[in-house]
């Protein structure tokens, strides 16, 4: 499979950039899943958001979901969402998305709307308190997110 990095070859269509796109974001969902684990167990982190957003908001369809089985479940629900926002990474233009910052910003960006819109608008309970920490915290996260974004394509070979 080519990338829009190699040079030879013609740029792959619109679709099978998505779909990379998309599972190198569930790749740095992962990659996310991996770091808060650590930042929640220094303490540094008190509930993540995607848990925050599965406890406070889908209380009658988290429910449903065996208590065993509930962690799992949002995993998988974080992981859809960084799948969604690896898509929407591969509709920016290729001369802004390929280039080496693109991916942290992008996910500076992703992190910002969650702070300043998603949060407040779901009425979650991190959008009314000061958190300064826990919020550079989950910057760094999302910067990692989109590090994994984009140093996961393929590199020519020389």
């Amino acid at each position: 499979m080519t990338d829009d990095t190699t040079t030879a070859g013609a740029n792959p269509d619109a679709e099978e950039r998505v779909a990379r796109e998309a599972m190198r974001g569930v790749i740095a969902a992962m990659a996310m899943t991996g770091m808060r684990t650590f930042t929640v167990g220094l303490g540094l982190v008190r509930e993540t958001p995607p848990r925050a957003i599965a406890r406070q908001t889908s209380k009658g369809l988290f429910r449903m979901v065996p208590k065993g089985q509930r962690r799992a479940a949002i995993e998988l629900m974080h992981w859809g969402y960084g799948a969604a926002g690896g898509a929407a990474f591969a509709l920016l233009p290729a001369d802004l998305r390929l280039r080496r910052w693109a991916g942290p910003v992008y996910g500076l960006i992703v992190w910002l709307s969650f702070e300043l819109v998603q949060a407040p608008l779901m009425g979650l309970d991190q959008a009314k308190t000061a958190r300064p920490v826990e919020r550079a915290v989950l910057a760094m996260d999302h910067v990692l997110y989109g590090l994994v974004l984009t140093e996961t394509r393929s590199r020519p070979r020389e």
